[in-house]
């Protein structure tokens, strides 16, 4: 069988939940708060959260009113999610790469760096592509980034992570394009080696793979929606809207 890819493979990992299980919930419901402000969507209107984990945006969303659908490629953490699913919250498998048949959004979030895991520009647009033929007209389309320019500046090279009981190795890279994470730990007498690889993409990079069928409308630097600056911000926010 041919290797999966590294994010079909660590995502669908329960060490990966395990790793990262550390994620600040009031923080992410603040930021969700603030988008929602800023967009101003109608009551009860149809959004993706692609790239959605376990759904912990998309059920933030709904407690917006929103009628919200949340897909991930992780067989494993759908099935978590779909523990909460309600008429308005649903969960399904999918790759952001492909079109959702027969179902328009009036916004498509994709959050927490949820971008940029594949190996070609070709791929990247093929994700542009398929959010502009899901939206409705003027939909937007929400991207929150790492700040890659900083990140890179500021590499921690090798650190230690101990959770319950499992020692995480973490060792970063950055190739000229990809910043790279090793992964290495050892649980019921098993050694495990996964990799997490992300594009190193800029507001420049983001710039032109939206350019064909979006127009940036507004970047943010942060989860409290503060001015980018590439030199000092920690996150890299995107509302862009369909062009007509």
């Amino acid at each position: 069988m041919p290797k999966k890819e590294w994010f079909a493979e660590w995502f669908d990992s329960p060490y990966y939940h395990l790793l990262y299980n550390n994620r600040d919930a009031n923080e992410a419901r603040a930021f969700i708060q603030k988008l929602v402000e800023k967009l101003a969507l109608a009551p009860g209107a149809p959004v993706l959260d692609l790239a959605c984990g376990k759904g912990r945006h998309s059920k933030i969303l709904n407690s917006f009113s929103y009628d919200v659908l949340g897909v991930d490629l992780s067989e494993n953490s759908i099935l978590e999610a779909k523990k909460e699913t309600t008429a308005t919250l649903r969960f399904d498998t999918h790759d952001m790469r492909k079109v959702i048949p027969n179902l328009k959004f009036a916004a498509v979030f994709n959050l927490f760096t949820s971008f940029g895991y594949f190996d070609s520009p070709e791929e990247n647009q093929k994700v542009c592509s398929s959010v502009s033929d899901m939206l409705n007209s003027n939909g937007k389309f929400i991207i929150d980034f790492m700040n890659a320019e900083k990140v890179i500046r500021n590499l921690v090279l090798s650190e230690e992570k101990t959770i319950d009981g499992i020692t995480f190795k973490l060792e970063r890279r950055f190739d000229g394009k990809h910043i790279f994470k090793e992964i290495y730990f050892s649980d019921k007498g098993q050694d495990f080696h996964f990799t997490e690889r992300v594009q190193a993409l800029n507001l420049q990079d983001f710039q032109a793979l939206l350019s064909a069928n979006f127009k940036i409308l507004e970047t943010f630097g942060s989860f409290d929606l503060a001015p980018f600056s590439a030199v000092n911000s920690d996150r890299l926010i995107i509302i862009a809207e369909l062009k007509s």
